[in-house]
């Protein structure tokens, strides 16, 4: 976690989410900000989605038309499809919720990294329909399908993000501030138990180094 908060590339790196995210973070030069500078970043983020396509197109992973059945949910971060296997869902997200792609891949492998039962693998990128209409470039992630067996209590999660360095500080909003990191929205929506056992299935992660400072 330390090296991608830091912007530093990630050794050992052997999925294509840390690749990826190792060649954007390498490239990238416009300073880390939280949900701000997305006018100013759209440059940016259309000259990482040129280089994604690519990128996709040598590396096998480009999918001309999409289409995808069993349309399980979702919102305005991304569609959730249930595989063809009935073990998996695929999430089709636009990287809507961040201001470059860069941002959307360091969101991604924080999420490995941290809870590894429910991590994303990278299996196609794509042009697709955005919300708006707009045809943009898609990310298409794998990810394991969880059930659940009870409705989470708020105070489990917080006790576990507690336990690896997170601070609660509004309702369901955590940060780590001695890396810099926030984890945004963390309800009973987004983290489900199976067997006394918490599954963190959707979580948005942002860097603001300014946050190291007031440490």
């Amino acid at each position: 976690m330390e090296n991608i908060a830091a912007g530093n590339v990630i050794q050992g790196a052997t999925d294509h989410c840390a690749a990826i995210r190792n060649i954007l973070s390498a490239g990238e030069t416009a300073g880390r900000t939280v949900k701000t500078g997305f006018e100013s970043k759209q440059l940016v983020k259309e000259k990482q989605a040129d280089f994604l396509e690519d990128y996709a197109k040598q590396n096998g992973l480009w999918l001309n038309i999409p289409s995808f059945e069993h349309y399980i949910g979702g919102g305005s971060e991304a569609r959730v499809y249930l595989h063809h296997d009935n073990r998996h869902v695929l999430k089709i997200n636009d990287a809507g919720y961040y201001a470059t792609w860069l941002e959307y891949f360091d969101s991604v492998c924080l999420h490995n990294i941290l809870f590894p039962n429910t991590s994303y693998e990278l299996v196609h990128l794509a042009k697709d329909l955005a919300p708006d209409g707009q045809n943009r470039l898609h990310a298409i992630v794998q990810q394991s399908y969880i059930t659940t067996d009870r409705v989470v209590e708020l105070s489990e999660v917080k006790a576990f993000l507690e336990h690896n360095g997170f601070e609660n500080v509004r309702r369901n909003d955590y940060i780590y501030a001695e890396l810099g990191l926030i984890l945004e929205d963390m309800h009973d929506e987004n983290v489900l138990v199976q067997q006394d056992t918490l599954f963190f299935i959707d979580t948005v992660f942002y860097i603001d180094p300014s946050l190291r400072e007031t440490e």
